[in-house]
Parts: structure tokens; sequence; C-alpha cells
């Protein structure tokens, strides 16, 4: 059990702009400023799927306690346009502060808050820097109103910039440019804003998509195969950086399904390998998984949900495919699928799918979501411990490789061993690999498959597969999978009444006893989550028989704001 902090107070600062404004990195920048100075940070950005234009949001909240999610209520906005303080005038607390590129002040006069004009544009022509590097000028000026001193804030940045648009000093004398043009305006500095080393710790600032991909690599991992498609490029980006020079080779195929059986080939050749797409290229991957399932391939694959159906909303979170995923693939297989809510879960995730897809012999998803994958917190994980789970190395004498045994897992041999013909197929099969529908042998190879899922039950006893924070005793309970964590843990911190909060991390085998473990003696359920069709809660029913008494649920495309979530849970708990 994991308690909830309460009443500690967060402050928020979004940059805004067109695409190709620079947002990600003035973000980026914001966020590590944070950190340097001794906070918790969390990071999320949203964008539409444009290359140029459109309106890209980085929003970051900071405290001196660990953030879980970001808030929406600004105490100060960077804007490279007026666009991008408009859109977001109703999230403006009182005494906000608008920082703006000066030649778009004058359309927020009536916006009704302090706005100071910045010259953000004209900075990075005078000093030459690439267009993209403008708001690293208005990092300075949120430095100024933060109460740094100018010393201090030109220390700081120099450890933020890197070695991208423009360089370290080419960014830091915007910065400064910024700081002086907040300081001439006459702004009164907000101290309260300046969280100077208020906690000790040793995070990192680590985005989900990276996390995973750490996991992977922790447990071995040899190759990486996939095709970019949003919001799990990242992990792609992310390894194809970490191979160069080393052990680890990444392959970018011409789409998803090359990329699923191509992995699937390097897993039959003996390799560690991992894939990893959205859902909709998820969904191109169907066949090929179930002939990871028939042929006992190991193989790990990260999934992130978007918004669909179809293309959807392509740069917008979701949890609308938690059912496709558990069920994935045609035919019955065991596989597993793992949900986790924050980075640090999301390293463990892939290390364990990578190694129990290897114990195991077959498929295991990570189970991730836009707001998870391309989000940004203080995390802390240890990115060089290798935990590594041997397969079953062939035995002496004919090579049986899909042996029957007592937990259903087969000797693996790979090409190349020496008087030993390895087989794969996608058909239904005798021990040696040889096709064979005959009933009998049909209904003994399903059999020997499904007792698989018998060893991972029993493995994932040595995880985390359910949590509980807050009160463990408290009658009111709310559950929740994925990402949708940050903001109940936020939530949670605006409401005074005891609650108990279950996180469920594994959805396949699903945790039936951990579960209602976890919930027993609440006499209201409330269940949260990123979907239409409440698809949790009826998982939860379908394997534990527990019913949910409320449901909060968000489908349009945009995560759960921690203040919004705690007065739906106020209402629903009848609460002033």
């Amino acid at each position: 059990m994991e308690t909830v902090k309460q009443n500690i107070p967060v402050f928020t600062v979004a940059v805004g702009g067109a695409a190709g404004d620079g947002i990600k990195e003035g973000g980026l920048h914001l966020a590590e400023l944070a950190q340097r100075l001794g906070c918790f940070a969390y990071l999320t950005m949203e964008y539409p799927s444009l290359i140029r234009g459109g309106h890209n949001f980085g929003r970051m909240t900071y405290g001196a306690s660990e953030v879980h999610a970001d808030h929406s209520a600004l105490d100060a906005v960077i804007a490279m346009n007026a666009e991008s303080a408009l859109l977001h005038q109703d999230e403006l607390k009182d005494d906000a502060i608008v920082f703006v590129d000066t030649p778009h002040a004058e359309a927020l006069k009536d916006i009704g808050r302090k706005v100071v004009a910045i010259p953000m544009s004209q900075a990075v022509k005078e000093v030459g820097a690439p267009h993209a590097a403008g708001p690293s000028v208005g990092v300075g000026a949120y430095c100024y109103l933060a109460g740094l001193s100018r010393e201090n804030a030109e220390a700081l940045l120099g450890k933020i910039f890197g070695d991208i648009l423009g360089g370290v000093a080419m960014n830091v004398a915007l910065a400064l440019r910024g700081y002086d043009a907040a300081k001439e305006s006459g702004l009164t500095p907000r101290t309260e804003l300046y969280v100077d080393g208020a906690c000790a710790h040793t995070g990192v600032l680590l985005e989900g998509n990276k996390a995973v991909a750490l996991g992977f690599l922790s447990a071995g991992l040899e190759f990486y195969i996939g095709y970019p498609m949003t919001p799990a490029s990242g992990i792609l980006h992310f390894l194809a950086k970490e191979a160069v020079g080393g052990a680890l080779t990444v392959i970018h195929p011409e789409d998803e399904i090359a990329s699923i059986n191509m992995a699937l080939g390097v897993a039959y050749a003996g390799k560690r390998v991992a894939t990893g797409t959205a859902t909709g290229g998820f969904a191109l991957m169907q066949e090929a998984f179930s002939f990871a399932g028939v042929s006992e391939l190991p193989l790990a694959v990260a999934v992130s949900q978007r918004q669909g159906p179809a293309t959807g909303a392509a740069t917008r979170t979701s949890q609308g495919d938690l059912r496709f995923v558990i069920s994935s693939g045609h035919g019955e297989f065991p596989r597993m699928v793992i949900a986790p809510g924050d980075a640090e879960e999301a390293y463990t995730a892939g290390r364990i799918a990578l190694n129990l897809a290897w114990k195991f012999q077959t498929p295991a998803i990570v189970l991730l979501d836009k707001q998870l994958s391309e989000s940004y917190q203080t995390t802390v994980v240890d990115g060089a411990a290798k935990q590594i789970t041997p397969h079953k190395a062939q035995e002496e004498g004919d090579y049986q490789r899909f042996r029957f045994s007592p937990d259903g897992v087969s000797p693996l041999a790979f090409p190349g061993t020496p008087n030993t013909k390895v087989k794969a197929t996608s058909y239904e099969h005798d021990e040696f690999g040889i096709a064979s529908d005959k009933p009998e042998m049909v209904q003994a190879m399903q059999e020997k498959r499904w007792k698989k899922m018998e060893g991972i039950r029993a493995d994932a006893h040595n995880f985390e597969t359910v949590k509980v924070y807050g009160d463990p005793a408290a009658k009111n309970a709310v559950i929740f999978f994925g990402s949708t964590k940050g903001s109940v843990l936020e939530a949670a911190k605006m409401i005074d009444t005891p609650l108990r909060l279950v996180q469920v991390l594994w959805m396949e085998p699903f945790p039936e006893e951990e579960v209602a473990k976890a919930l027993e003696g609440a006499i209201r359920i409330i269940d949260v989550e990123a979907n239409h069709n409440a698809q949790f809660a009826g998982l939860l029913r379908e394997k534990t028989g527990i019913v949910c008494h409320e449901k909060i649920l968000k489908f349009d495309a945009r995560p759960f704001d921690p203040a919004v979530l705690a007065a739906e849970l106020r209402s629903k708990l009848s609460l002033s």
C-alpha cells in the first residue's frame, strides 16, 4: 500500500505554438529546469497530426512531492502566437502570467490576465538561431518570474540546453534575453514558483516509450524491429540511437506486417527481439501474432493505444483497445498483457514481458497509450540492471520442438544446432512440428499450450499485478488501469475523504484473487477509464463477478484533468 500526500501545492506552466516552433523542446527545457530545482515534474504534449501549423502545446506541472499527472490550471503560459494563449484562456488562473512573442501582444489585450511581451522571434533572428529555438527565450522569462537570480538561471540553463537548436551557448544567450525582457517589463517575481531544493530525488525525466525500451534492454534485447506509428514511434527512435556502435540491431521495415514477421524470424533464429506499434498497426499484425502463438515463438510487443476507430484522432490518447488487445489474434493461445500506469512501471513491464516471453515461449504485450507513451515524468529506474530469464535449452536425443511436458514448455533449439531439425509452422502440428489436423493431436496441442498459463500465473505472483494506494480499509474504492493512474492519484490529493485506490497492472492473465482481495470490504466501487464502453469494468465483472457501482468515463481523446476528475468523484461520493 502506498500513501497519497494531501494538499501539496503544484504549479503549472505551458508552452504553445505551431508545429515547427520547437514546442516539445521548450516543454522539456521547462521540465528539466524544475528537476534542477529539486522538484518532481510531469510534462504532457498535445499536438495535431501536422508537420507545420496547427496548435502544439506542452503542459508541465511540478512540485515538492511526486507529480503523477499534469494539471490544466495554468500559472503561466509561454505563447509563440496569440492563439496559443486564447485557446487556453479558460485554464489561466486569475494571477496567471502570459508571456507572448512581442508581435502578438496586441491581440491579447482583452484576455484579462497580465500579458508580458517577450521578443522571442526577434531574439532568434538577431543571434542567428533556428526558428525552433524561440521557446528558449520564454524559458528565460519564466526563470525571472519564478524568482531565480540571473546568475543562477544562467548556470541552470547551461546544464539543461543540449547541442540542438543552435547549441548550449546560443540557447543560454536567448534565455537571458527573455530573462532581461521580463525584468524590464516591471513584472514582479512570484517566489512561490521557485521550489529550491524542496526534495531530494535521484530521478530522471523519462517518457513511457523510452522507459519500456529500457526495460527491453534490461532483459537482454538484441533486435528491435518496428515501423513508426504514433504514439509508439519513440521506442524505435530511442533504440535506433542506442544501436549505434553497439550489440543491438534495429530495423525499420516497410510496414507493420513486415515488422512482426521479421521479428518472428529473428526469434526463430534465437535472438531476443521485440516490436512495437500503435493499436492501428497492431491490427495489421494479427495473423502473424497468431503465428507466434501456434509456433510458440517468444515475442515481446509494445502496443500503444490512440483514439480510434480507424485512423481516428491519430495523435490523441485513448484506452479503447483493451478488449481488442487481450483478445488479439485468431484462435486460442496463451499470452501476457501488462498495462503499466507510469514510466517506472513501463520499464518494469518491458523487462518482464521480454523475459517471460522467452521463459514460456509465447507472446507478451506491454499495453501503453498515448498519454503514457509520450508524457515525461520524474522517474527512478536502474537502466543498467540486466535481469535475463534463460530459455529452456534443447535436450540430447531426437529433437521434438513441441514435445509434451508437464508445464507445456518444450525444449528450444535454433537453426544451426548440430544434428537438429528446427521447425516452426503456422499449421497445427505434432511434437516434431509436422502438420496434423487429427482431432486427438489438435486437442493435445491446445492443452499443451494452455498448460503454460499455470506457470505464467505462478510467475505473476513474483510481480505487482495489483497496487493499492490511499487507505486500504476505506469503504469507497476507485479502480483503474493504465495511464489513468496519474489523474486518479492527483485527484485523490484534492479529496479529504478516505479513498482506496486500486490499480490493476496485469490484464492477461487477470489477477482475480489479488483484485478481489484489494476490493474486499468496499461498499462502493468507482471505475475510471478513458473509453466509451467501460471495457475494464466489464473485464473485472467477467473475471471476478465484481460489479462497479459507478463509472467515470472519458472518450474525447484527451486525458483526465485531475481537478475535473476530483469534482466527478466528489459527485459520485455525494460529497460537497
